[in-house]
């Protein structure tokens, strides 16, 4: 099996175990986090995989914050309410894999179930706004660095810009915004979003 496959699977299976620890059905889900009923059946079946902006209205569907979605399951009294002096590590390889048609997402560091950012290291796959298409919009703040490749960045409000390797941007994520490959080879970007 693959990687991407078994990353799927294991989101189908958080989300089916929040769903069923609450007793909901899909269709309470759907209508709760505004995915259709079909998406939600494909993601718990891991057939498909969410980008950042439906995990967020999981997340919040859920009353969870975004990291403690991704996180592994852990027992509710093991998170003090003031942790203090933690450290995770973003080894090589490390991370919740998820693949969608614009980005390869790693999700960095879930093994912190509560906590103020979401790392993620990114592969922009798309080189076009026709390719990419809709601006994605999700409630939180973030900063983006390129560390392989040309990004290209598109915003509702401002006008396209390319960034090269060590240079990158701090934006309000409510905006719609794109990151497109703009070179040859693979771009890759670090992501730090921190949810308002």
């Amino acid at each position: 099996m693959d990687v991407s496959r078994k990353h799927g699977e294991l989101m189908g299976q958080r989300i089916k175990t929040l769903r069923k620890s609450r007793k909901w059905s899909l269709a309470q889900l759907s209508e709760k986090s505004g995915i259709p009923l079909s998406t939600l059946s494909k993601v718990e079946h891991g057939l498909l995989t969410l980008n950042y902006d439906r995990i967020q209205q999981i997340s919040e569907a859920f009353d969870v914050s975004f990291s403690e979605f991704l996180s592994p399951e852990t027992p509710q009294e093991s998170v003090r309410a003031a942790p203090t002096g933690r450290i995770s590590w973003a080894l090589r390889g490390s991370g919740l894999l998820v693949e969608t048609q614009k980005y390869n997402y790693h999700y960095l560091c879930n093994d912190l179930r509560v906590k103020a950012m979401i790392p993620i290291h990114c592969q922009c796959k798309a080189h076009t706004l026709e390719e990419f298409g809709d601006l994605l919009r999700h409630d939180a703040e973030e900063f983006v660095l390129v560390v392989q490749g040309r990004v290209e960045i598109h915003t509702e409000f401002y006008e396209p810009r390319v960034l090269d390797v060590g240079e990158g941007a701090y934006i309000d994520s409510r905006m719609g915004h794109a990151y497109l490959n703009a070179g040859e080879g693979e771009a890759w970007i670090v992501s730090v979003n921190l949810n308002v």
